[in-house]
């Protein structure tokens, strides 16, 4: 009787263990799906194509001229032009090359453009720069985090526009001289014509 014992505990103790890699590999399997799944939400949020408003602003012509001459400048508008159509996969990839662009950007101003507002946004630029390049290196990619830092270095960009414009513009009293001997010149002018 205790062999008989014996043989249905060993018995009972090969059925649990049947059973319990039955329920292990059905759990197994279960997350695996799940990873599969999210892996595949993963793969589209990356094939995205970016949304970046791309209402670009416009260097004035003072602005321009000395920006045609800052071949950095032109290196890193053309990156920022080439985000508007980005795939989040193809920012990705392309981190690092923006990066190093933003930095040399930052580290040529040109004697014309070095001011407080200049600066501060070539320093806003390149950390955002910065942060695209790490968040795109990190082990698990977040595609928000990289599309997010994305319109806000394109942002930032423009803002720099805006303060490149700012510096060429006319003063006040530059405009208001500029307005008087516009006039003068016109009062000249029809002066002479009434002499004929």
């Amino acid at each position: 009787m205790n062999n008989f014992v014996l043989a249905e505990l060993l018995r009972m103790k090969i059925i649990i263990y049947f059973i319990s890699i039955l329920i292990l590999t059905s759990c197994r399997t279960e997350q695996d799906g799940r990873d599969s799944i999210k892996n595949e939400l993963d793969t589209t949020a990356f094939q995205k194509e970016l949304k970046i408003e791309k209402a670009e602003l416009k260097l004035e012509e003072d602005a321009r001229k000395f920006a045609l001459n800052w071949v950095e400048y032109i290196t890193a508008q053309n990156e920022i032009r080439q985000l508007e159509n980005a795939t989040i996969n193809q920012v990705m990839n392309n981190a690092p090359a923006i990066a190093q662009i933003m930095e040399s950007l930052k580290n040529s101003v040109p004697d014309s453009l070095k001011s407080v507002p200049v600066e501060s946004r070539l320093n806003v630029i390149n950390t955002k720069a910065q942060l695209l390049k790490q968040y795109s290196a990190k082990q698990e990619p977040d595609a928000e985090d990289i599309q997010q830092t994305t319109r806000e270095l394109h942002q930032e960009f423009n803002n720099l526009k805006l303060q490149m414009n700012e510096i060429f513009l006319k003063s006040l009293e530059d405009f208001e001289k500029e307005l008087d001997e516009f006039e003068k010149m016109e009062r000249e002018q029809d002066s002479t014509s009434e002499d004929f």
